[in-house]
């Protein structure tokens, strides 16, 4: 039976020992600013990311490359490797397209080899809860198949929910009118966002001021857990260079569950270019996405 690696995107959002400690492999994003396209061997730190955003920087995105992907799962066939690999949402972004067609043409040349992707339908560290549990699997001795399969019976369960700080940030995405951008800040309205069954990000519902936003995330996430709230398993807090909110949000779910694990880590570049500075992202197994 061959080994396989998982490998996933680098807006998975784990944290860098994590992904060294369980040797996933990493399919860039990319990123804009001044000209200069960073994801690769040039990175910002994420500080110094969202303080260009902050002075005013606004980054473009690119997806995955497919020379990249072909040159890293190439070096992982000629291993003797099969590939799982665990994808952002192909509703957010061209790069599980790029990764389905690019896993197709590099299999012809390597016949009886196995590249899986799973499209999560997933962002930030909803995708990164996946690859978690993937390598948890994997260490039980789990073939890539018997990976796969459980991947794909339970990606719905793997929920999202984002709240933001500057409405500005949503309304050049496309997801709030102006006028909506305008009236919300006016009146420090902040928006609730979840990921859907489509794999799409949409909004849910909003609450006025910040310290209440991240109250309803809470209990947004608890009334949707189901079986899984008395689970002694991981809720994954990812933040646009919010630590101190993220570190708030993270003592109100300890009251709540104090049997949960708590893992915090930065929104990635490539996410945050769209979400902004001050991003909240909750993430946790649940019946309802």
């Amino acid at each position: 039976m061959r080994d396989f690696i998982i490998t996933a995107d680098s807006n998975c959002d784990l944290p860098e020992e994590y992904i060294r400690e369980k040797q996933i492999g990493i399919i860039p994003h990319y990123y804009d600013l001044d000209g200069v396209t960073y994801g690769d061997e040039i990175n910002l730190t994420p500080k110094e990311f969202y303080d260009r955003m902050r002075q005013g920087k606004m980054p473009t995105t690119m997806a995955s490359n497919p020379a990249v992907i072909r040159s890293t799962f190439q070096n992982y066939l000629e291993q003797g490797l099969d590939i799982l690999h665990i994808s952002f949402s192909s509703a957010l972004s061209g790069g599980c397209s790029n990764i389905v067609t690019g896993a197709a043409e590099i299999l012809e040349d390597y016949p009886g080899a196995k590249i899986t992707v799973i499209d999560t339908l997933n962002a930030s560290l909803g995708e990164g809860m996946a690859v978690m549990k993937a390598a948890a699997l994997k260490e039980e001795g789990k073939t890539i198949d018997e990976t796969a399969a459980w991947l794909e019976e339970h990606k719905m369960d793997f929920c999202v929910l984002f709240t933001v700080d500057d409405l500005g940030h949503l309304h050049r995405g496309g997801r709030i009118s102006r006028t909506t951008a305008i009236v919300g800040s006016m009146i420090n309205i902040k928006p609730i966002l979840h990921i859907d069954t489509e794999g799409n990000l949409v909004p849910l519902s909003t609450a006025r001021g910040r310290k209440k936003s991240l109250s309803t995330i809470c209990n947004d996430m608890i009334h949707r857990m189901g079986k899984y709230e008395d689970a002694h398993d991981i809720v994954c807090i990812a933040h646009g260079d919010a630590l101190e909110d993220a570190q708030y949000l993270a003592d109100l779910i300890r009251k709540k569950l104090p049997h949960k694990q708590i893992l915090i880590n930065y929104v990635s570049p490539s996410i945050g270019s769209h979400s902004g500075p001050g991003t909240i992202g909750l993430c946790f197994m649940g019946e309802k996405r």
